[in-house]
Order: structure tokens, then C-alpha cells, then sequence
């Protein structure tokens, strides 16, 4: 004891005085760290000669990277709306998911009194899904749509509910889908943003893209031989190069609206357009699209995220309590950033790259293990947080023992430390 003692006047920060800091202490400490960590590193790229698009005629607009789930551009973007027929969009993906090709489709009298666009099928009557799925996005049949509905999921409202999980399993929360056809109805609407990100996932589908890239297509009623042939409606697809689609849609209340997707070598864009004006203006939605998707090919470059490490932010030392270190150095993790040195981004001439570490610990309490995470780097394009980096310890810290103490009292012995500890104190 008496050996104890006299080690703790020889190293109070380490000794008895250390005792009396508990974990509990330590953490509530730990809110502060944010603010003592406000290191940020800014890149610049491009030279910023695109302009936004302007003067469109849609209520809501909005361009979507859809390699890297990013908005590019959006003008009231996130305003929940009505989206008449490109809802189907989602239809065809819980169809295609939910059911085979040659499995068999008896239309109900429900499908068959739905109003215009329409097959016009007849109660009673049998269809494959696989031609149904063809008529329900090349010509945008409603009747189409409601047997496909009550075949997959047991009833319009079935349907809906498999639509909305789906949707909220895309990221779409501001989604609500009430018919599968897209027909106004009371709470049934979409923002842009979300809309946009069900088309990226669409068009990342081979089966999805087969259906709706096809430009007629023929097929019979199975119990009389009723032969139709069903042709494509989308003007995007022969517009512009590289365009993969991929719905129109139009309602009194949604007004004319529009989902389009762009594939070039280097990016994949998806672009949505609602209430882009009312009869007679058909076209507004053609020319809203053309804005946006030439805005996304010229204004954007690919740019790599990271040149190299140099550019990160240094990271300070943590404090280590009771370890035989008195602090620990920090790191960035290694995966991640060999990750993020081969990422490359869509960006535009005005916007800035940053790095920002954030610390959630402010000291750690040994043993500290390597790997530990005390923090994570934001990984930003203007405001927006698009990557995160985990921060950890680069190394392992032990904690104080006799043994340590005893090492170290001896040292100090024969440099004269400890004796000028004993005499000067306070020095």
C-alpha cells in the first residue's frame, strides 16, 4: 500500500485521482465532440458554364443520377402530387415480381368496366400475364391494370398494399398508392424524388426494359382467339439518344406527367415531370423532359470523389484514460477509403466536394482495441452527405498495471524525474 501510495504521488493523472472518473463520465462528455471537430476540407470542380434549366412548364420537375441515387436538379421536387399513369411504373415491377409469365389472368367484371384507355376486354374472359404486362405499359390500359391487380394480389386494395411495401422498400415514403392504374383517387399521389427513384430501380430490371422498350406486340384471348396488337406510345424513346423510356400519364386532376430515363456510357439519368400542363399542351412534357436531360448529358461531369489521401482532413489524437499511452492516434478506414478513391460522381461546375470528420468521443477509457470506431468522415457534395467514413483507432492502447508503474517509477529514479516530482510538485 505504502508502494501505492507513493506511486500516485508520483503520477496523479494516472493514479488514485483517475480512479474517480467512471464511463459515465466519459459519455457525457461525448456531445461536445462535434463541436471541437469542425475540420473540413473543400474540392472544387468544373468550370460551371451550364445553367439549371429554366422556364419549364411542369409544376413539379426533377433530375435524378440514378447510378448514385442523387437529385440533380428539382423544382418542387418533394411536394407530394398526383401521378396518373406513370404509376403503372410500379404496377409492372409487383406484377413481374409477384407472378409468372404463363400463369393465367380471368378478368373480372370490376377490370372490365374501367373507363378509358382500355383493352376492352370482357368479363370472363383469359389472358397471360406476360401479354398483359405488354398492354398494360405500351397503351396504358386501365382495365389491364386492375385484372392484373386483383391477379396478383386477390384485390385492388390487396395490390395497393403490395405497391406501398414496395414502395417504402425503395426508400418512396412520401408514396401512396390507392389504384393500380393510376385513375384519381383520394390520397393517391407521389413526390418527384420518390417517383424517380422506383424508375431507377425499373430501369435496372432486363424484363422491366424488354416490355417497355418494345415497340408493338401482338397477342390472343385464350378462351375465344381474340387477337391484339399494342403499340408504343412513348415519343421519349426515338427523341433523344440513349432514351430507355419509360411512362406517360395524364388525369383532369394529375394533369399531363412524364417519367424519363437516359443511358449514355458514363451515366444513367431519370428524369420526372408532373402536372407539365393540360390539354390542349400535350406537349409540354416532351420539351420539360428535352430541358432536363440536356441539363444532366452537359451540365455534369464525372468527376472521382478523392484524388488521393493527401486531401483528407489530418485527425487529432484521442486522450486515453488509464492506459499506458496517454493518447491514441486515429485513422480513417482503410476499405473504405480505397472505396471512395475509386468512386466517381456526376458533378456539376458549381459544386463543391468537402470532407468533414465528426468525433462522437471526446477521450476513451483503456483497454482501447485497434478498430475502434470513435467517429465517421461526411463525405459531402454541397450540403448534401453522400458518403460516410468510418474514424477508428489506428492502434491498441493497454491499461496501466503495477508492473507499468513499477517500470516507469524506476526510469524516473535514475533520470532524477521522480525526485523532482517529490520536491517540486506543482511544477
Amino acid at each position: 500500500m505504502c508502494f501505492f501510495f507513493l506511486l500516485s504521488c508520483l503520477y496523479p493523472g494516472q493514479g488514485a485521482a483517475a480512479e474517480e472518473i467512471s464511463i459515465e463520465s466519459l459519455t457525457e462528455t461525448e456531445a461536445a465532440a462535434e463541436e471541437e471537430n469542425e475540420d473540413e476540407v473543400v474540392l472544387t470542380v468544373g468550370d460551371g458554364s451550364i445553367p439549371e434549366p429554366y422556364e419549364l412548364h411542369a409544376y413539379s420537375a426533377l433530375l435524378y443520377d440514378a447510378e448514385a441515387g442523387r437529385v440533380l436538379y428539382e423544382k418542387n421536387g418533394y411536394e407530394v402530387l398526383p401521378m396518373a399513369s406513370t404509376t403503372k411504373i410500379l404496377t409492372l415491377l409487383v406484377i413481374l415480381e409477384n407472378s409468372e409469365p404463363d400463369e393465367i389472368v380471368t378478368v373480372s367484371k370490376n377490370a372490365a368496366m374501367q373507363p378509358d384507355v382500355q383493352l376492352n376486354m370482357n368479363t370472363g374472359e383469359q389472358y397471360y400475364v406476360k401479354d398483359l404486362c405488354y398492354s398494360l405499359m405500351l397503351e396504358s390500359h386501365n382495365d389491364t391494370a386492375v385484372a392484373l391487380a386483383e391477379h396478383v394480389g386477390g384485390s385492388v386494395e390487396g395490390f395497393a398494399a403490395m405497391m406501398n411495401a414496395k414502395a417504402k422498400a425503395l426508400g418512396a415514403y412520401s408514396g401512396n398508392f390507392v389504384t393500380p392504374n393510376g385513375l384519381d383517387a383520394e390520397g393517391h399521389g407521389i413526390n418527384a424524388a420518390d417517383l424517380a427513384k422506383i424508375a431507377a430501380y425499373a430501369v435496372k430490371q432486363e424484363e422491366f426494359i424488354e416490355i417497355t422498350n418494345t415497340a408493338s406486340y401482338s397477342f390472343t384471348e385464350l378462351t375465344k382467339g381474340r387477337g391484339f396488337t399494342v403499340s408504343n406510345k412513348n415519343r421519349f424513346l426515338t427523341m433523344m439518344e440513349g432514351a430507355i423510356g419509360v411512362k406517360t400519364g395524364f388525369t383532369g386532376k394529375a394533369g399531363y406527367c412524364f417519367v424519363g430515363a437516359v443511358k449514355r456510357d458514363d451515366r444513367l439519368l431519370v428524369s420526372v415531370v408532373l402536372a407539365s400542363g393540360w390539354p390542349p399542351n400535350k406537349n409540354y412534357k416532351w420539351s420539360d423532359t428535352g430541358k432536363l436531360m440536356d441539363y444532366g448529358i452537359k451540365g455534369f461531369e464525372k468527376k472521382p470523389l478523392l484524388m488521393d489521401k493527401s486531401r483528407l482532413p489530418e485527425l487529432p489524437e484521442l486522450p486515453v484514460i488509464k492506459g499506458q499511452k496517454e493518447s491514441v492516434a486515429l485513422c480513417y478506414g482503410e476499405k473504405e477509403i480505397e472505396e471512395l478513391l475509386e468512386t466517381k460522381l456526376l458533378l456539376s461546375g458549381e459544386e463543391q466536394i468537402s470532407f468533414v470528420p465528426e468525433l462522437t468521443k471526446s477521450s476513451l477509457l483503456a483497454p482501447v482495441e485497434q478498430g475502434t470506431e470513435v467517429g465517421r468522415l461526411l463525405v459531402k457534395v454541397g450540403k448534401d452527405c453522400i458518403k460516410t467514413i468510418p474514424i477508428q483507432t489506428a492502434e491498441a492502447v493497454v491499461p496501466v498495471d503495477y508492473r507499468f508503474y513499477f517500470s516507469r517509477a524506476l526510469r524516473d529514479f535514475f533520470s532524477g524525474a521522480a525526485i523532482k516530482r517529490l520536491l517540486f510538485p506543482q511544477e
